[in-house]
């Protein structure tokens, strides 16, 4: 019995070792470190805000500066095209031989009405295939649109087209001229091209009369209230059911001042210097006045020189015009105001006048 029970002896229970734990102690920011973490921050985002508004200030002048750029290209572009072809009539190179051509002092010709001309003969005055008027608008018959821009300067233009119109495509109330090469023309407005005095049949050819005029006005497409943007515009001859008009059309925003001067050429005919230009005059020149007494019959206009002035459309934030221009005859103070300026110049030869000497 002993000895069963020595066989009931109970093994002792193995001891678990003792865990061994760490105690992580978890601390937050003291105040001083909170706040210097804020400024740190706030640091760093007036850096990044103040970049972010230094580059918008920049991107705006960068834009301001070449849309002036655009629109000072597009300006000079439209008027050399038209200028440089001043005095073309078609085929012939004597717009002295033209019939019914007519200056302001003549009767209109029969048929040849033009609504809302800028004075009598205005679009038909071939004997002045380049005029002007110097600081002022004083064409009369047709207003300017909005407020003309004082001491801004006009020019005028009168050509025909570069391509001849078949006789299929003309159309009622357009003006156009029928020449001869070397020959005889006759400026007509219809559907029945007529064939210019003493030439052969089938011998000539029909163009549209263009007659343009370019001035500045205070006004344009772009206006906003309180902020009138100024404009380069154009009164242009144009036809119609009811007959030849003179419309008015916007050339480019942003045009604030147009000054304008020719370049002429005062040698007699077979003289050495013929063909070459000798002095540059303002519209208007008693040298180009018939009747003036300083008129030279002799005188030509083989160059025009151009100017524009051209404004921002919209005025910049910290920055004033101090700027002092001068140039062709003016001379103007600085505007002392917030808009952006640029002026650009362009000497443009005109060919015909060379070939009809």
């Amino acid at each position: 019995m002993i000895r069963a029970l020595s066989h009931l002896r109970m093994t002792p229970a193995r001891r678990r070792a003792p865990e061994c734990r760490t105690e992580v102690q978890v601390r937050g920011m003291t105040l001083i470190e909170l706040m210097v973490a804020m400024a740190l921050g706030s640091f760093l985002l007036l850096g990044a805000m103040t970049a972010f508004t230094q580059g918008q200030a920049a991107f705006r002048v960068n834009e301001s500066t070449a849309r002036l750029q655009e629109n000072a290209r597009l300006a000079l572009a439209f008027l050399e095209d038209d200028v440089r072809m001043a005095g073309h009539f078609g085929l012939t190179t004597r717009p002295g031989d033209i019939e019914n051509r007519a200056s302001p002092m003549q009767p209109v010709p029969p048929g040849l009405a033009v609504r809302n001309d800028c004075g009598r003969n205005w679009a038909i005055d071939f004997d002045a295939p380049v005029a002007g008027t110097n600081n002022g608008f004083d064409w009369i018959g047709c207003s300017p649109s909005g407020q003309a821009q004082p001491d801004a300067d006009t020019l005028a233009i009168r050509r025909t087209s570069e391509v001849s119109t078949p006789p299929d495509a003309m159309r009622r109330g357009t003006l156009y001229v029928r020449t001869a090469r070397f020959g005889h023309g006759i400026i007509f407005d219809g559907v029945a091209p007529p064939e210019p005095p003493a030439e052969p049949p089938l011998q000539s050819r029909s163009f549209q009369l263009l007659s343009r005029g370019y001035y500045v006005s205070r006004r344009s497409s772009l206006d906003t209230p309180g902020n009138p943007v100024p404009s380069l515009r154009m009164k242009t001859l144009a036809g119609s059911s009811s007959g030849p008009r003179i419309v008015d059309q916007e050339v480019v925003p942003g045009v604030e001042d147009f000054q304008v001067q020719f370049g002429v050429d005062t040698d007699r005919a077979g003289a050495l210097g013929r063909g070459s230009v000798n002095r540059y005059v303002n519209p208007g020149d008693p040298l180009l006045g018939p009747g003036d007494p300083a008129f030279l019959p002799e005188a030509r206009i083989l160059a025009v020189r151009i100017w524009l002035r051209v404004r921002a459309e919209r005025p910049e934030q910290g920055f004033s015009d101090t700027r002092e221009y001068d140039y062709a005859d003016q001379d103007q103070t600085a505007p002392n105001d917030a808009y952006r300026r640029i002026v650009v110049t362009r000497t443009i030869q005109l060919r015909n006048a060379r070939s009809s000497s």
